[in-house]
């Protein structure tokens, strides 16, 4: 699928559907699909990114600086290619031992020299000097090297789980924190229009108090209500403000450098079908992880098995005899007797491992599906929420305060009411808005678990409610 045709679909200005982007085209993002080798080959780690100041930011590129700069993932990156080398090492063959020895070196004594003058003695050797060459060869048995290098290139296969299980949560922090960024900056707008909307009673107030159709006290309470605007104001630009820095950080920004965030969070996504949501989240890159750490369990169990077969050491060499100027030829074989140990604690760890390893696969198959049945469960919900909150209690919020706001004017309601009427129409789009949010970060946290589109799972059936806007 082309890369840009996918974000200018509808879905592109939707935050969730995230995994579209790394699980569709991986390549397009950072090149690191992990099949067996190392991945992230072509991800550049370095901080600098072009990133222009004021410049708004879509979900794309969020996803794309921090996959290029999160400084978590190229730890992970970088634990790959290092067991990449240690692949490399379990399969060479070990290194021939060469020696070098001269026996009887310095072993001189002191007698009557032949042909020496009366009384004069001369050194010379006791015995004869040997000057010895050997070279030998440690020979492993019983398929050390081959399972050890099996053992290692699991070894490798399982940090490259590790980094696609961290590349997945990163994108879906990303995804979190864009939506949080998006929703602060919709609570804003809501807010900056109830203090509008405040600061319009606040002046009917006046001309009533002015015409004498209300005491005075009643543009004191409209002064009240307005400044509460102006908390709730300050308040949602202090939590925008905290989430864009948080979004920053995810690539190594201490301050935001971006505008706005683009987005709709009123594109939505079905509800999907549980059954297909639980096939899939048993084949995602955390259960493969789990998986794949049992067969590297087997494979160090069978590195401990092969060492209980001993190695043997051949060798061979030459004597060079100074005295009489010969030449012997030595050969030698070495083999140790396994008599006390045989292994035997490794094999006995190794297996305790392995049945650890079968614990830990059920453990986290079974976390994976109560983290998808509590999220699917909550989606459900968060679904209805959205539903009710839409067709019916923002329709009627916002009738009741223009009905009230126009009878104050007409002196047929008291400011109490007015003042109630506008603060239930804007807690209940704070509400309207939580919940939006909160629908794309399950939409998220499902397809995290799945470690895949949530669109291209069969939807669950409906029960004849009004349907959302829904993402096609």
């Amino acid at each position: 699928m082309n890369f840009d045709r996918l974000f200018t679909a509808s879905r592109c200005m939707a935050p969730c559907g995230w995994l579209i982007l790394a699980l569709t085209c991986p390549s397009a993002i950072a090149e690191n699909s992990f099949p067996g080798g190392v991945p992230g080959k072509d991800i550049n780690f370095s901080m600098g990114h072009p990133l222009e100041a004021e410049s708004d930011l879509n979900m794309k590129n969020a996803v794309r600086l921090a996959l290029q700069q999160n400084p978590e993932l190229a730890s992970f990156d970088k634990e790959v290619r290092a067991l990449e080398g240690a692949t490399l090492q379990a399969g060479l063959l070990r290194n021939p031992d060469v020696s070098l020895n001269i026996d009887n070196v310095g072993n001189m004594g002191v007698s009557q020299g032949r042909g020496a003058p009366p009384g004069a003695t001369i050194k010379e050797n006791v015995e004869q000097q040997d000057l010895i060459f050997r070279i030998s060869q440690l020979i492993e048995l019983g398929g050390k090297r081959a399972a050890r290098a099996y053992a290692a290139s699991l070894g490798q296969e399982l940090a490259g789980k590790d980094f696609e299980t961290k590349r997945l949560e990163l994108i879906a922090r990303v995804a979190n924190t864009f939506m949080e960024v998006l929703a602060g900056q919709e609570q804003l707008r809501l807010a900056e229009e109830s203090q509008q909307l405040a600061q319009k009673v606040v002046d009917t107030v006046k001309r009533r108090v002015l015409a004498g159709k209300v005491p005075p006290i009643e543009e004191t309470k409209a002064g009240v209500a307005f400044s509460t605007t102006q908390i709730a104001l300050g308040q949602a630009r202090r939590e925008l403000a905290a989430a864009r820095q948080r979004l920053a950080l995810l690539w190594g920004d201490a301050s935001p450098r971006f505008g706005r965030v683009l987005g709709n969070l009123e594109l939505l996504t079905t509800l999907p079908n549980f059954e297909a949501l639980s096939e899939s989240v048993l084949a995602s890159p955390m259960a493969g992880r789990a998986r794949k750490g049992i067969e590297h369990r087997k494979a160090l169990l069978e590195v401990e098995q092969t060492r209980r077969v001993p190695n043997i050491t051949i060798g061979g060499g030459m004597i060079k005899h100074w005295e009489s100027g010969g030449t012997t030829g030595v050969v030698g074989i070495s083999m140790p007797l396994q008599i006390f140990d045989r292994n035997q604690g490794n094999v006995r760890e190794a297996h305790e491992r392995l049945n650890k390893a079968l614990d830990e696969q059920a453990a986290t198959d079974l976390r994976l599906k109560t983290e998808l049945v509590q999220a699917y469960e909550t989606l459900s919900a968060v679904q209805n929420e959205i539903t009710i909150l839409r067709s019916e209690i923002l329709p009627a919020a916002k009738s009741a305060f223009e009905v009230t706001n126009k009878g104050y004017e007409l002196g047929k309601f008291g400011f109490l009411e007015v003042l109630d009427a506008q603060r239930t129409l804007f807690q209940n789009q704070v509400l309207y808005v939580r919940a939006l949010a909160n629908h794309h970060r399950l939409v998220n946290e499902i397809e995290r678990l799945t470690a895949a589109p949530i669109d291209g799972i069969p939807s669950a059936p409906t029960d004849g409610r009004a349907d959302l806007e829904y993402k096609e």
